[in-house]
């Protein structure tokens, strides 16, 4: 059974009747210290996990979004895990990565310097959401996971690449086709190497066509994505139109919506993080 070492609480703070915690841990999957927000509603019907984006942490979505409310209401604990691994010293090798110093992109790192500790999926997979589901008596049949920008990404990839572990799942301008945009390039280039098999395995947009053989979709209460129009990253960096074909080559229901005026930021998810927490309750807590 998973559990989590030297689980520390960092803070604690009374939320719309119920805790916002802030954690850190010993992991033994990334070899260093990680931290992580968790939402606990008055009484917990099902556990949602939010993967923030590039340059962000476990606080980023559970200071700004707001959605803390509405979850209470619902039912819903929320999981906020910080991005990437922090600590390390590895400073000379990524210094010129322009999107920030090693941004975790919620796989595991197969070249050097970054096997060693950048092990995002199997930490979130094997140590982080397991530990936790047993540590606050969540029920793994009642998951679902979310996630913007990079972590729109991670989360699209994770629920296909692990059937099963989660019920729900949405996004917010996710990288939906990362073997077609720069940022995703880079991050593939240096974490996985060259091996075009070993990038595709982690691309939501070629994972889907993978599945699209068995005819079988992997979520029948369907996908939300929320993508704003004037995201100045929306042409070049996340192309949602592929994930999107994909889905409906692989007869995957997705509810991609479109909105003019909103950029990449978080008064955007603030506006629209209700609607995704009334998606993910509907097949969670039904």
């Amino acid at each position: 059974m998973a559990e989590l070492q030297a689980l520390e609480l960092l803070s604690e703070h009374g939320c719309f009747g119920g805790r916002q915690r802030f954690y850190r841990h010993a992991s033994a999957e990334i070899g260093l210290p990680m931290r992580f927000a968790l939402f606990l509603p008055p009484e917990p019907k099902a556990l949602l996990v939010f993967l923030a984006g590039l340059t962000c942490t476990e606080e980023t979505f559970t200071m700004k979004a707001g959605a803390q409310r509405l979850a209470a209401e619902l039912g819903l604990a929320l999981l906020m895990p910080d991005t990437s691994p922090r600590g390390a010293q590895l400073l000379d090798e990524a210094k010129d990565w322009d999107f920030g110093v090693g941004a975790g992109f919620y796989l595991d790192a197969k070249q050097q310097p970054w096997a060693r500790h950048w092990r995002m999926e199997s930490y979130l997979m094997h140590e982080l959401l397991p530990g936790v589901q047993r540590e606050f008596g969540l029920a793994a049949e009642r998951t679902g996971i979310f996630g913007h920008s990079m972590g729109g990404h991670g989360a699209l990839v994770l629920a296909q690449r692990h059937p099963g572990a989660f019920r729900s799942l949405s996004a917010f301008a996710p990288i939906a086709a990362p073997m077609q945009c720069p940022w995703g390039q880079k991050a593939f280039q240096g974490y996985l190497g060259g091996d075009a098999a070993d990038w595709a395995a982690h691309d939501a947009t070629a994972l889907m066509l993978m599945h699209a053989k068995s005819r079988r979709p992997q979520f029948p209460g369907g996908i939300l994505i929320d993508q704003g129009l004037a995201d100045r990253f929306l042409a070049e960096q996340l192309h949602p139109e592929a994930f999107e074909a994909a889905c409906a080559v692989a007869g995957q229901a997705l509810t991609l919506r479109r909105h003019a005026g909103y950029d990449h930021g978080y008064y955007f998810i603030a506006s629209f993080v209700d609607d995704h927490l009334h998606h993910h309750a509907k097949q969670l807590c039904a």
